[in-house]
């Protein structure tokens, strides 16, 4: 979806692996470890979920502290599913938000939003699971491209279900 909107997409691995086979088996090329990753040049991190991902993140010295870099220099945070705990725990999670059900518990229920395929919440922006990651990358085509190339890249998707 953003490589439609013509953004330039960077894969970051947590560590010198740049093959990282998800829980169902499918097998993502990093470009880059994330540790070599300039944060003045990204204009948004975005956090995939899944639980043992989402743990990685959060335990992670790295991803840790460019979360917060971000946060302090008011660029763009996304993360969906479970990841929105790895946004708590550097504390940049602001008041609403969303994640996959259940993790919500491990967050807090405040400012929880059931309801929600995205949130977005000052510089954050979130989304609950794998249904709804086309609306999450439109939400960034949105917030990176602007109302009209995401209108044509929502259109050229048949993604008419997103908000």
């Amino acid at each position: 979806v953003l490589r439609r909107a013509k953004i330039e997409v960077l894969v970051a691995s947590l560590d010198e692996n740049s093959a990282v086979k998800g829980a169902h088996g499918v097998t993502v090329l990093s470009d880059i470890q994330i540790k070599d990753v300039d944060v003045d040049n990204l204009d948004m991190i975005a956090l995939p979920g899944g639980w043992g991902g989402t743990l990685a993140l959060c335990d992670d010295e790295t991803v840790q502290n460019i979360l917060k870099i971000m946060d302090k220099k008011g660029k763009n945070i996304g993360a969906i599913c479970a990841a929105p705990l790895a946004l708590e725990r550097a504390g940049v999670l602001k008041h609403n938000y969303t994640c996959y059900p259940t993790i919500e518990e491990q967050i807090r229920k405040d400012g929880f939003d059931e309801t929600k395929m995205v949130v977005q919440d000052g510089n954050i922006m979130t989304s609950r699971g794998p249904a709804t990651a086309i609306c999450f990358a439109l939400q960034i085509v949105k917030k990176l491209k602007g109302e009209s190339v995401y209108k044509d890249v929502k259109g050229g998707l048949l993604a008419d279900f997103c908000e």
